[in-house]
């Protein structure tokens, strides 16, 4: 399993995949999400815009990857 780490959430699961390269474009992610070939958390999801969070399990091409909230330095310090 591999992780994404995350500085804000939630993110959106379409940006997600197209902020970490999984995908070439958002209307990438959005057309793959849409066909039903992401699952979050082992369910089918479809929705593009589901709110991903820490904790998170999404596959996709046949990787798990565990979400996992990392702060950035600047927000810690606000």
């Amino acid at each position: 399993m591999k992780t994404i780490e995350i500085n804000r959430e939630p993110v959106e699961l379409y940006k997600l995949l197209k902020f970490e390269g999984l995908c070439n474009s958002g209307g990438e992610a959005k057309a793959l999400i849409a066909e039903g070939h992401v699952t979050v958390n082992g369910e089918a999801e479809t929705r593009k815009r589901r709110k991903i969070k820490s904790g998170d399990a999404i596959e996709f091409d046949g990787i798990t990857y565990q979400v996992v909230f990392q702060p950035s330095e600047s927000a810690s310090q606000a």
